[in-house]
């Protein structure tokens, strides 16, 4: 018997897959930031005093530029590996619910207000009258962690989610979570720069809070930056996420809207984008069941088409056939009337919760999600393919929202 299609891909197509789903912006930083590194390692270069943010250089020599070099560079292979695979997740998300423009002036707009705060807290530091911190004054400070911070606090605050997880040890209050995380840090790492973690912190809430609405542009702005000539070649991308125009504040699905306690981006979220591409083997196609689409699996006869996948067919275009074969408009007439299933002609595919559902359950269910679907449509899905997902997910929103980025990926 053929193994099941979607456990048997390699670890080279589930890391293709895994990278496919990462949107434009999230996967340049990614890129741009471990080519700077490797260009380091290969030169000899590990000073990185012309680039890190230097207070005291900044103010002396007015050199501007630091406030976005120093997010950049990074000091070792598990410096820019632990703050990548922590922007992976937490990017993604907040690419795909504002935009990859909005998320790159977002980012822009952090690196200078997480460096302003540096700069003023280290000033005040070190030209008090009371007592003076120079040391402030001479940290030399490289990474993309401040960054990660702010968006820590901004991605909690969108979820909604009461409570967050450290380290997978314990739950913490979703407002504590990032000062946890600081603490934490400071204590367990070494050169840890406990003020650029602080203002990165601070810049997050400034910006949950509303402080940073007069520096917002309105959708109109991003809008006619995507329809410019010199952004053609990023739009025609097909990770690219154009600014939809929605409320950047709006609903954020999480792993744990349904009990309120997320994971945070440094063991579950992380964990996911390293899991979700290593191989599995199935010993019974039908004594396994995947955890994505619980419930029994259901059989659909296939008289009209041959739902055979072709060889070498992906995991997500597996799903988008599935899906675009589980249409009401694309059922057969004895399944809608109630008609004994004739016996199929050709090959059966097994799809987990593709039964249909009488007409009275269809209609309760389209009432009941229809909050759902308005959340997946804002997030820049098609209406039709919300409602097969949600049909195929039992209305579980988190399972519809994997079932769609899939099929995008």
């Amino acid at each position: 018997m053929r193994p099941n299609i979607v456990t048997e891909a390699g670890i080279q197509t589930r890391v293709s897959q895994w990278w496919n789903a990462i949107p434009f912006l999230t996967s340049s930083v990614v890129v741009v930031c471990g080519l700077i590194y490797l260009i380091c390692l290969l030169t000899g270069y590990d000073t990185f005093y012309e680039v890190c943010f230097l207070p005291s250089a900044i103010l002396s020599r007015f050199q501007v530029y630091r406030f976005y070099t120093a997010i950049l560079f990074h000091g070792s292979m598990l410096h820019v590996m632990f703050n990548m695979m922590a922007l992976v997740p937490m990017g993604s998300e907040l690419e795909r619910i504002m935009g990859s423009v909005r998320l790159f002036y977002l980012t822009i707009l952090l690196a200078t207000t997480n460096a302003v705060l540096h700069l003023l807290i280290a000033s005040l530091a070190g030209y008090n009258p009371f007592y003076q911190y120079d040391h402030l004054m001479n940290e030399c400070a490289i990474g993309f962690s401040g960054i990660l911070f702010s968006m820590i606090v901004i991605e909690t605050s969108l979820s909604g989610v009461t409570s967050r997880s450290v380290f997978g040890l314990f739950n913490v209050p979703a407002k504590l979570y990032p000062w946890i995380l600081l603490i934490a840090f400071q204590l367990l790492m070494t050169n840890v720069s406990l003020l650029g973690h602080l203002c990165g912190i601070l810049s997050g809430f400034a910006y949950s809070y509303g402080l940073f609405n007069f520096l917002m542009p309105g959708s109109s702005f991003f809008s006619n930056i995507e329809s410019a000539s010199w952004m053609a070649s990023c739009v025609r991308r097909p990770k690219f996420i154009m600014c939809t125009g929605g409320n950047p504040s709006s609903y954020m699905p999480t792993y744990s809207v349904q009990n309120t306690t997320s994971s945070g981006f440094s063991t579950g979220n992380a964990w996911r984008s390293l899991s979700s591409w290593l191989p599995q083997r199935e010993a019974s196609n039908q004594s396994s069941e995947d955890s994505r689409f619980p419930g029994r699996g259901r059989t659909l006869s296939g008289t009209a088409r041959d739902l055979t996948p072709p060889a070498g067919e992906t995991n997500p275009n597996l799903h988008a056939r599935l899906l675009e074969d589980n249409t009401p408009d694309r059922l057969s007439d004895a399944t809608v009337t109630g008609m004994p299933e004739p016996i199929p002609t050709t090959r059966q595919v097994p799809i987990a919760n593709a039964a249909v559902l009488p007409q009275s359950q269809t209609q309760g269910r389209v009432g009941a999600s229809e909050e759902q679907i308005q959340k997946l449509v804002a997030m820049g899905f098609e209406r039709t393919q919300v409602e097969v997902a949600l049909a195929a997910a039992d209305d579980d929103l988190n399972v519809a929202v994997e079932i769609l980025m899939s099929q995008q990926g």
